[in-house]
């Protein structure tokens, strides 16, 4: 071997060792902390205190003290006399924020700064008087009425905070209120309905908690539960039109209604495919006598792919309805022929709140229950359905659907 081969080895190998030297370098940089100290000097105050009140809390402005130690200041307060709290603000900033105060009413928080060496200064106390919290604002407003099969539950959250919505009825065992659902949202407008209850008068409490477990005081009603049956789907039968979508691999329509609502051996969902020419995933199909709906119950194959994401159901009480291009973007109410919007649907994002296309057991489990959906009081009542879908979940322009189960007053 050369001389100048075993010169380019050598020059390799310290290369090589060079490099192993930076990757155990970077590895231990990953494990930053913060350097000690021996400095036990207790630091200054904060000064200049100022409160900018909100709703269920309060932003404090300071001046820090002039100490290079400093690492961070420190709030401790109670929310309601029992739980406390404390919050955290590094030495970069100028203020800290308190939350999750349970009345508008003042309130004490003592104020630290913190050294690296974790010595803390002098305490500094601050009142503040929080605006009216949300979750009270939301109790407030809240609007409780009779709905088909149960109690429909109305209030609003401006803010869009992350509240719950629970709903209390009697416990014929014990005669106790026992919680009978729990809503939990961040929407500006509340509007949902608790169904399952006979149509004898009964009392039904809401109250509303916050994420700091705040609880608001009970508004209780009685209320008698409007009437409402599940369509027998027995009497179900299609109605084909030329503007329905071509059907794929063999899932036809009338899978839709009959009554296996998993997939497996043996059940197959409604399923649309891409044809000659461009059609809509849509299908028509009648449901045997005049009813005005309440609402209906879908179960899809999951989320992701092909699945409806928006969707808008049309009605039509005519006895032989003439085709039409249900086309979409139509408010509920709008009609085209022989045909009236009852509603265009959203179905909710994965609980677990993983990106599209990423779910778990515990959205497979909320999936396989079945998702319901109102349609509005205002609705016409009919004897014919049509399903169209206007977006999947990847944008596809096929779908499929795996069951529906409508409710309504039979006329």
């Amino acid at each position: 071997m050369s001389d100048i081969n075993i010169k380019h080895i050598y020059i390799f190998c310290c290369m090589l060792m060079l490099s192993a030297t930076c990757l155990v370098s970077c590895k231990k940089s990953d494990n930053y902390k913060v350097p000690g100290t021996t400095d036990k000097t207790k630091p200054g105050i904060v000064t200049n205190v100022k409160v900018k009140n909100f709703k269920g809390g309060a932003v404090l402005t300071y001046a820090l003290p002039a100490n290079d130690n400093l690492l961070y200041v420190v709030a401790d307060y109670k929310i309601n006399g029992k739980v406390a709290r404390q919050t955290k603000s590094s030495f970069f900033l100028d203020t800290i924020r308190v939350d999750g105060f349970q009345f508008s009413k003042e309130y004490t928080v003592t104020l630290h700064a913190v050294t690296r060496a974790n010595i803390q200064s002098d305490p500094v106390t601050v009142t503040v008087h929080p605006d009216t919290p949300y979750y009270q604002s939301i109790r407030k407003s809240l609007k409780l009425a009779a709905d088909f099969g149960g109690i429909n539950i109305q209030a609003f959250n401006l803010d869009k905070r992350s509240v719950g919505i629970n709903l209390v009825t009697i416990d014929p065992v014990d005669n106790k209120f026992v919680i009978s659902d729990q809503h939990f949202t961040f929407s500006d407008t509340i509007n949902y309905a608790v169904r399952g209850y006979s149509t004898k008068p009964a009392k039904f409490g809401v109250y509303v908690t916050d994420q700091f477990g705040n609880v608001s005081d009970t508004s209780i009603v009685t209320l008698t539960p409007l009437y409402e049956e599940l369509l027998d789907k027995k009497k179900f039968f299609t109605y084909p039109m030329f503007s329905d979508g071509y059907i794929g691999y063999g899932g036809i329509l009338p899978y839709l209604w009959d009554g296996l609502i998993k997939e497996g051996p043996g059940s197959s969902p409604w399923q649309t495919t891409v044809g000659a020419t461009y059609k809509r995933s849509q299908g028509t199909f009648g449901v045997g006598r005049t009813y005005k709906l309440s609402h209906f119950v879908m179960w899809t194959r999951g989320y992701g792919y092909a699945n409806a994401k928006v969707f808008t159901i049309w009605g039509s009480n005519k006895d032989n309805p003439q085709d039409a291009e249900t086309v979409k973007g139509n408010k509920p109410g709008a009609v085209i022929g022989d045909w009236t919007v009852l509603g265009t649907y959203r179905f909710p994002d994965p609980p677990s709140g993983l990106p599209q296309g990423q779910t778990n057991d515990a959205d497979q489990a909320f999936i396989d229950k079945g998702v319901s959906f109102d349609v509005p009081f205002s609705a016409p009542s009919v004897k014919y359905i049509r399903v169209v879908v206007d977006e999947t979940w990847f944008g596809l322009e096929y779908t499929y659907m795996q069951e529906l189960s409508f409710y309504g007053i039979p006329q």
